[in-house]
């Protein structure tokens, strides 16, 4: 069990005690989940490994401006505002009804989705799938509330709409089809490359430069994505861009589609792979966690009252002897 510092004044050392049990009360079944997952029982009140910093973040920390982000349509115009240089793929036509879609947009190259959740994409090429498919798929999906399994906050209030959005070419088995960059309050702990296409990827520093060790989606060995001058080059890019689009967030993951003309925008993932995400090189969830500042959080930047208050004053406090001597987590 990984509690604050010995030195840390004894109130806050209780205060986070019992925070602790009372978040573990009020949510057992995801902090069971966590244990089941990852092998070990979290610290929701006073997280510092990674996964936990996400369980944390899923409990405790419900920034509004995580919907804002989480929301596919209302991320293209945050997108556009904070970096106005990369190009957004265009939406062709968005509403809450499928039957609405104009029969002409699904006679070409075009990808259907809803705003409210993952997974939840149809490739349409030349019609088809059908129109008929189309409109039953996304008439379920519609239905969903996405997230509420791994208490995935921040898509429960979006309000669900299909969007209609142009089909990029994206330079599969050639460079790469995706660029995932984590932020942690500006600065870059990782950088994410894969070819969706052939299954393979590769992991970069925040300088762009390879590292060693797999990713949770192509974690073999054999899943190696070779590394050339232009998907260096485009890295790079990420890294430079990435940073304005996620602010003074705590932490992001900015992602970039790849293709022929250059980097567009993606998504931005505020909790990446539903806080359960996982490295074969164990350096990469330990870049995070240093990176992963708590005190740049939304909920610790705003001012509480009563019990709450105690509360944040006892984690800030833990947040203040990171990097001191006296601090071992």
């Amino acid at each position: 069990m990984e509690e604050a510092s010995a030195d840390l004044p004894a109130g806050h050392r209780l205060v986070l005690m019992a925070a602790r049990i009372l978040l573990t009360l009020r949510h057992p079944v995801l902090v069971a989940r966590f244990a089941m997952r990852l092998g070990y029982l979290p610290n929701p009140a006073a997280p510092t490994r990674y996964n936990e910093l996400m369980l944390w973040r899923k409990i405790v920390d419900h920034n509004p401006l995580f919907v804002t982000l989480t929301d596919k349509l209302a991320a293209k115009a945050h997108i556009r505002a904070a970096c106005p240089e990369l190009p957004v793929p265009e939406t062709l036509w968005s509403g809450s009804n499928p039957e609405d879609i104009p029969a002409a947009l699904l006679a070409g190259q075009v990808v259907v989705k809803t705003n409210h959740g993952c997974e939840m994409n149809l490739f349409v090429s030349d019609g088809q799938p059908g129109r008929a498919e189309i409109v039953r798929k996304t008439r379920r999906w519609l239905t969903k509330r996405f997230g509420r399994r791994s208490g995935e906050w921040a898509y429960w209030p979006i309000a669900p709409v299909v969007l209609v959005e142009e089909r990029l070419k994206l330079s599969g088995r050639t460079i790469a089809t995706d660029i995932k960059v984590h932020v942690c309050s500006g600065d870059i702990s990782h950088v994410w490359a894969e070819d969706k296409l052939a299954e393979r990827s590769h992991l970069f520093d925040g300088d762009g430069r390879p590292l060693p060790g797999r990713d949770p989606d192509y974690p073999r060995e054999d899943q190696f994505l070779p590394v050339g001058p232009a998907l260096l080059d485009l890295v790079r890019q990420a890294i430079a861009l990435a940073p304005h689009i996620a602010g003074d967030l705590d932490h992001a993951r900015i992602d970039f589609l790849v293709t022929d003309k250059g980097l567009y925008a993606g998504e931005i993932c505020i909790y990446s792979a539903a806080g359960y995400g996982t490295w074969t090189n164990p350096a990469i969830a330990e870049q995070l966690a240093r990176l992963w500042r708590l005190e740049d959080s939304a909920y610790l930047r705003r001012r509480h009252r009563g019990v709450s208050r105690f509360y944040a004053e006892a984690l800030r406090a833990r947040c203040a002897m990171r990097g001191t001597d006296n601090f071992d987590g």
